[in-house]
């Protein structure tokens, strides 16, 4: 039986909520990673070997948790991550998640594969939003993505560079689940091609700010700000492309410091509460992007389910900082946090304590 959305208090529930809602293929396709899921479970560990180090007796009875991305002031260090099967989780798609996020005051990051068109998505809210472009196609065809994306007036562009090639994520195999898209690759050889030289290429097609999404390696971050990026996102696809890689924000501390705030840094994979997205901002991220998180919600709830989906982050968000002894997000460093040891066996689900079988499958 569901809830209420007013009535629900935690992201536990708006998952539970999520389940009772979405058939097996939808639910598979949605919690599931590549192969093993070594990689989704890593990036939950990542987050869950990192402990606080908490200050007292200092006055934190007015907290701001606000952030910045690229100019523009937003309520939390939240983006919606671009999620191109979000029809999937709730009618209309990726309209629904960007007036959750118009209402909310975050950032959208609207996927070049999204339902429906960028145009009609650009007319759901009047937010400021970013466009991610998969490279599905020759220098003529991206180039008229890209124009598109300026008439309608998104205000970056996000190429995703960690998808050469479709990944074998084998819950959806075995459901025989194909998220429903009306835009698939016209040929899967165009972003196995796309290379540095290719990148310069796509930079010079506008003059919008150029995020790259799928950075895992210090050496990478160092050829991307070689390459003008505004924004290094780092990222390994919430753990659904490379299996046995390092857990993001494992990878975060080396790109922080080759980055040396030349570029600005968000991270994603395994954000699961607001606690995190202090962990994160404390090692150097200026901002997190949330996928699964985003999903749920919408899943739950649709619009409603979205916006108290980030209601429930940004209340454990700022209850983080006051408990840290700090007042906005820009105090938060790396002397908040340091190593610890695990408690919990990672996965997609391990923060919440009450799942009836403690994962929902």
């Amino acid at each position: 039986m569901n809830l209420n959305i007013e009535d629900i208090t935690t992201n536990e529930q708006i998952i539970q909520q999520a389940r009772n809602n979405l058939e097996q293929g939808p639910w598979d396709y949605l919690v599931g990673g590549a192969e093993s899921e070594t990689t989704m479970r890593r990036n939950r560990l990542a987050f869950d070997k990192l402990a606080f180090r908490p200050r007292v007796l200092i006055n934190t009875s007015s907290i701001d948790s606000s952030s910045e991305f690229l100019g523009y002031k937003i309520r939390m260090p939240i983006l919606l991550a671009p999620i191109g099967s979000q029809q999937n989780f709730t009618k209309d798609g990726a309209s629904v998640a960007t007036k959750a996020a118009h209402k909310f005051n975050v950032i959208d990051v609207i996927s070049s594969v999204s339902e429906p068109n960028l145009e009609t998505i650009a007319q759901a809210a009047d937010n400021p939003k970013v466009y991610q472009l998969y490279i599905h196609g020759d220098e003529k065809w991206t180039q008229e993505m890209i124009s598109r994306a300026v008439a309608t007036d998104y205000k970056a562009l996000c190429i995703t560079v960690d998808t050469p090639r479709l990944s074998r994520r084998e819950r959806p195999m075995i459901s025989k689940f194909k998220a429903r898209s009306t835009r698939a690759p016209l040929n899967p050889l165009y972003a196995a091609s796309v290379t540095w030289d290719s990148l310069d290429k796509i930079h010079a097609m506008s003059d919008l700010p150029l995020i790259l999404k799928g950075i895992a390696t210090k050496e990478d971050a160092k050829i991307a700000l070689d390459h003008g990026a505004d924004v290094i996102w780092v990222s390994n696809h919430g753990g659904r492309q490379l299996d046995y890689g390092l857990g993001t924000m494992d990878m975060l501390p080396e790109i922080v410091e080759m980055v040396d705030k030349k570029a600005k840094i968000v991270i994603d994979g395994g954000v699961q509460r607001g606690s995190d997205i202090a962990k994160a901002i404390a090692i150097g991220a200026d901002n997190v992007a949330i996928g699964k998180m985003q999903c749920w919600g919408l899943a739950a709830g649709g619009e409603a389910g979205l916006i108290r989906t980030l209601e429930i982050l940004e209340d454990e968000y700022v209850s983080a900082l006051g408990f840290l002894g700090v007042t906005s997000t820009n105090q938060l460093n790396s002397n908040h946090v340091c190593k610890s040891d695990p408690v919990t066996s990672p996965h997609e689900m391990s923060t919440w304590v009450n799942m009836p079988k403690d994962r929902l499958t």
